[in-house]
Protein backbone atom coordinates (compact mmCIF):
# COMPACT_ATOMS: atom_id res chain seq x y z
CA UNK A 1 0.00 0.00 0.00
CA UNK A 2 1.18 3.26 -0.81
CA UNK A 3 -0.10 5.89 1.64
CA UNK A 4 0.01 9.58 0.98
CA UNK A 5 -0.90 11.44 4.60
CA UNK A 6 -1.72 15.00 4.87
CA UNK A 7 0.60 16.36 1.70
CA UNK A 8 0.65 20.20 1.79
CA UNK A 9 2.74 21.87 -1.07
CA UNK A 10 3.37 25.65 -1.41
CA UNK A 11 4.84 27.74 -4.07
CA UNK A 12 5.09 30.80 -2.23
CA UNK A 13 2.12 32.19 -1.16
CA UNK A 14 0.16 29.87 -3.60
CA UNK A 15 -1.01 26.32 -1.94
CA UNK A 16 -0.81 23.43 -4.49
CA UNK A 17 -1.93 20.69 -2.76
CA UNK A 18 -3.79 21.20 1.29
CA UNK A 19 -3.61 18.30 3.28
CA UNK A 20 -3.71 15.18 0.35
CA UNK A 21 -4.65 12.00 1.55
CA UNK A 22 -4.75 8.93 -0.34
CA UNK A 23 -4.37 5.46 0.26
CA UNK A 24 -2.98 3.53 -2.99
CA UNK A 25 -3.22 -0.60 -3.56
CA UNK A 26 0.16 -1.75 -5.19
CA UNK A 27 -0.39 -3.88 -8.32
CA UNK A 28 -2.94 -1.46 -9.75
CA UNK A 29 -3.26 1.39 -12.22
CA UNK A 30 -4.76 4.35 -10.45
CA UNK A 31 -5.83 7.76 -12.22
CA UNK A 32 -5.15 10.91 -11.23
CA UNK A 33 -7.76 12.96 -12.90
CA UNK A 34 -8.38 17.15 -12.94
CA UNK A 35 -8.99 20.31 -14.39
CA UNK A 36 -5.74 21.75 -15.74
CA UNK A 37 -3.88 23.75 -12.96
CA UNK A 38 -5.28 21.39 -10.24
CA UNK A 39 -2.07 20.20 -8.79
CA UNK A 40 -1.22 16.80 -10.39
CA UNK A 41 1.95 17.07 -11.88
CA UNK A 42 3.03 18.62 -8.51
CA UNK A 43 1.20 15.23 -6.68
CA UNK A 44 3.15 13.02 -8.73
CA UNK A 45 6.03 15.50 -8.11
CA UNK A 46 5.68 15.08 -4.35
CA UNK A 47 5.32 11.39 -4.45
CA UNK A 48 8.84 11.06 -6.49
CA UNK A 49 10.37 13.80 -4.18
CA UNK A 50 10.98 16.35 -7.05
CA UNK A 51 9.44 18.28 -4.65
CA UNK A 52 9.25 19.26 -0.69
CA UNK A 53 5.54 19.45 0.53
CA UNK A 54 5.62 21.61 3.71
CA UNK A 55 3.76 19.35 5.57
CA UNK A 56 2.80 15.63 5.36
CA UNK A 57 4.56 12.47 4.17
CA UNK A 58 4.11 9.49 1.75
CA UNK A 59 4.45 5.74 2.58
CA UNK A 60 5.21 2.62 1.27
CA UNK A 61 4.38 0.01 3.45
CA UNK A 62 5.21 1.66 6.64
CA UNK A 63 8.38 2.93 5.32
CA UNK A 64 8.94 6.46 3.48
CA UNK A 65 8.47 6.25 -0.08
CA UNK A 66 11.94 6.03 -1.88
CA UNK A 67 12.94 7.35 -5.08
CA UNK A 68 14.49 4.48 -5.53
CA UNK A 69 11.62 2.45 -6.18
CA UNK A 70 10.11 4.20 -8.78
CA UNK A 71 10.34 5.30 -12.33
CA UNK A 72 8.80 8.71 -13.43
CA UNK A 73 7.76 10.09 -16.78
CA UNK A 74 7.41 13.67 -16.85
CA UNK A 75 4.61 15.24 -19.40
CA UNK A 76 7.44 17.26 -21.54
CA UNK A 77 10.30 14.50 -21.11
CA UNK A 78 13.91 15.86 -21.68
CA UNK A 79 15.64 14.88 -24.52
CA UNK A 80 19.27 15.43 -25.35
CA UNK A 81 20.54 17.00 -28.96
CA UNK A 82 22.05 14.84 -31.49
CA UNK A 83 21.49 11.36 -29.81
CA UNK A 84 19.97 8.48 -31.69
CA UNK A 85 16.66 6.86 -29.89
CA UNK A 86 18.67 3.81 -29.12
CA UNK A 87 21.67 6.26 -27.49
CA UNK A 88 18.72 7.75 -25.51
CA UNK A 89 18.10 4.45 -23.76
CA UNK A 90 21.75 3.51 -23.46
CA UNK A 91 20.96 6.37 -20.77
CA UNK A 92 19.15 3.77 -18.61
CA UNK A 93 21.69 1.39 -18.62
CA UNK A 94 19.64 -0.99 -20.26
CA UNK A 95 20.29 -4.36 -22.20
CA UNK A 96 19.08 -6.49 -24.51
CA UNK A 97 19.59 -9.45 -21.60
CA UNK A 98 17.59 -7.76 -19.11
CA UNK A 99 15.28 -5.49 -21.35
CA UNK A 100 14.25 -6.23 -24.76
CA UNK A 101 15.00 -2.79 -26.67
CA UNK A 102 14.47 -3.93 -29.90
CA UNK A 103 11.31 -5.53 -29.02
CA UNK A 104 9.44 -2.79 -27.33
CA UNK A 105 10.96 -0.64 -30.29
CA UNK A 106 8.91 -2.70 -32.72
CA UNK A 107 5.59 -2.22 -31.11
CA UNK A 108 5.92 1.79 -30.79
CA UNK A 109 7.12 1.73 -34.27
CA UNK A 110 10.45 3.09 -33.47
CA UNK A 111 13.13 4.21 -35.38
CA UNK A 112 15.91 3.73 -33.22
CA UNK A 113 18.67 4.51 -34.79
CA UNK A 114 17.57 7.92 -36.21
CA UNK A 115 18.31 10.87 -33.97
CA UNK A 116 15.59 11.69 -31.96
CA UNK A 117 15.54 15.62 -33.02
CA UNK A 118 13.87 13.86 -35.91
CA UNK A 119 11.15 12.48 -34.22
CA UNK A 120 7.67 14.13 -33.35
CA UNK A 121 6.24 14.81 -30.48
CA UNK A 122 4.35 11.15 -30.04
CA UNK A 123 7.55 9.38 -30.98
CA UNK A 124 9.29 11.23 -28.32
CA UNK A 125 6.93 10.03 -25.34
CA UNK A 126 6.86 6.29 -26.74
CA UNK A 127 10.61 6.51 -26.42
CA UNK A 128 10.78 8.38 -22.97
CA UNK A 129 8.05 5.63 -22.02
CA UNK A 130 10.44 2.98 -23.39
CA UNK A 131 13.09 4.19 -21.16
CA UNK A 132 11.00 4.34 -17.98
CA UNK A 133 10.18 0.90 -18.55
CA UNK A 134 13.74 -0.02 -18.85
CA UNK A 135 14.50 0.31 -15.09
CA UNK A 136 12.29 -1.95 -13.97
CA UNK A 137 10.78 -0.23 -11.00
CA UNK A 138 7.84 -1.55 -9.07
CA UNK A 139 6.31 2.01 -9.04
CA UNK A 140 5.65 3.93 -12.58
CA UNK A 141 4.93 7.43 -12.30
CA UNK A 142 3.37 8.64 -15.62
CA UNK A 143 2.60 12.54 -15.90
CA UNK A 144 0.27 12.80 -18.85
CA UNK A 145 1.81 9.72 -20.88
CA UNK A 146 -1.50 9.64 -22.88
CA UNK A 147 -0.62 13.29 -24.91
CA UNK A 148 0.93 13.20 -28.42
CA UNK A 149 0.11 10.15 -28.95
CA UNK A 150 -2.29 8.52 -32.16
CA UNK A 151 -5.42 6.36 -31.17
CA UNK A 152 -3.82 3.19 -31.80
CA UNK A 153 -1.08 3.88 -29.15
CA UNK A 154 -3.27 5.40 -27.10
CA UNK A 155 -4.95 1.51 -26.84
CA UNK A 156 -1.64 -0.02 -26.81
CA UNK A 157 -0.83 2.25 -23.65
CA UNK A 158 -4.07 1.37 -22.12
CA UNK A 159 -2.97 -2.32 -22.20
CA UNK A 160 0.04 -2.13 -21.59
CA UNK A 161 -0.74 -0.55 -18.37
CA UNK A 162 -3.26 -3.38 -17.48
CA UNK A 163 -0.39 -5.97 -17.91
CA UNK A 164 1.58 -4.00 -15.64
CA UNK A 165 -0.39 -3.82 -12.66
CA UNK A 166 -1.16 -8.03 -13.47
CA UNK A 167 2.43 -8.00 -13.33
CA UNK A 168 2.49 -6.54 -9.82
CA UNK A 169 3.79 -2.77 -11.05
CA UNK A 170 1.21 0.23 -9.46
CA UNK A 171 0.95 2.46 -12.02
CA UNK A 172 -0.12 6.33 -11.11
CA UNK A 173 -0.93 8.11 -14.11
CA UNK A 174 -2.62 11.68 -14.95
CA UNK A 175 -4.81 12.41 -17.12
CA UNK A 176 -7.24 15.85 -18.19
CA UNK A 177 -8.77 13.58 -20.63
CA UNK A 178 -11.47 11.06 -18.99
CA UNK A 179 -11.56 8.43 -21.58
CA UNK A 180 -7.64 7.98 -21.43
CA UNK A 181 -7.89 6.54 -17.91
CA UNK A 182 -11.46 4.60 -18.26
CA UNK A 183 -10.12 2.28 -20.50
CA UNK A 184 -7.10 1.52 -18.16
CA UNK A 185 -7.38 2.56 -14.54
CA UNK A 186 -8.62 0.11 -11.91
CA UNK A 187 -9.39 3.46 -9.95
CA UNK A 188 -9.94 7.09 -10.91
CA UNK A 189 -8.89 9.53 -8.58
CA UNK A 190 -10.56 13.27 -8.77
CA UNK A 191 -8.35 15.96 -7.99
CA UNK A 192 -9.87 19.40 -7.32
CA UNK A 193 -9.85 22.79 -4.57
CA UNK A 194 -6.02 21.54 -3.82
CA UNK A 195 -7.50 18.07 -2.71
CA UNK A 196 -8.84 14.78 -3.52
CA UNK A 197 -12.41 14.94 -3.23
CA UNK A 198 -13.50 11.44 -4.81
CA UNK A 199 -12.12 8.25 -5.27
CA UNK A 200 -14.01 6.49 -8.22
CA UNK A 201 -14.54 2.54 -9.18
CA UNK A 202 -14.84 0.81 -12.49
CA UNK A 203 -18.87 0.79 -11.54
CA UNK A 204 -18.37 4.95 -11.10
CA UNK A 205 -16.56 5.64 -14.50
CA UNK A 206 -19.79 5.99 -16.36
CA UNK A 207 -21.20 9.06 -14.22
CA UNK A 208 -17.30 10.13 -13.67
CA UNK A 209 -17.52 12.91 -16.28
CA UNK A 210 -20.94 14.76 -14.24
CA UNK A 211 -18.55 15.37 -11.37
CA UNK A 212 -15.73 17.32 -13.17
CA UNK A 213 -18.30 20.23 -14.41
CA UNK A 214 -18.83 23.01 -11.67
CA UNK A 215 -21.30 25.38 -12.10
CA UNK A 216 -18.56 28.00 -14.21
CA UNK A 217 -18.05 24.88 -16.39
CA UNK A 218 -22.05 24.62 -17.05
CA UNK A 219 -22.45 28.32 -17.62
CA UNK A 220 -19.70 28.04 -20.46
CA UNK A 221 -21.68 25.00 -22.06
CA UNK A 222 -24.88 26.88 -21.61
CA UNK A 223 -23.21 30.06 -23.61
CA UNK A 224 -21.57 27.86 -26.32
CA UNK A 225 -25.26 26.84 -27.60
CA UNK A 226 -26.66 30.32 -27.50
CA UNK A 227 -23.40 31.50 -29.33
CA UNK A 228 -23.82 28.93 -31.80
CA UNK A 229 -27.52 29.14 -32.09
CA UNK A 230 -27.02 33.22 -33.15
CA UNK A 231 -24.67 32.94 -35.38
Amino acid sequence: MITVDGLTVRYGATTVLSGVSLSLPEGQVHGIIGRNGAGKTTFLEAVYGLVRPAAGRVLRGDEPFRREDAAYLPAQPYFYPQLTGREYLAVFRSTPRLFDVDGWSEVFELPLDHLVDSYSLGMRKKLALIGVLSLGRPVLLLDEPYNGLDLETNQVLARLLRALAAAGRTVLVTSHVLGSLTDGCDEIHLLAAHRFARTFGPGDFAGLGEHLLDSDTALKLERVGRLVGGS
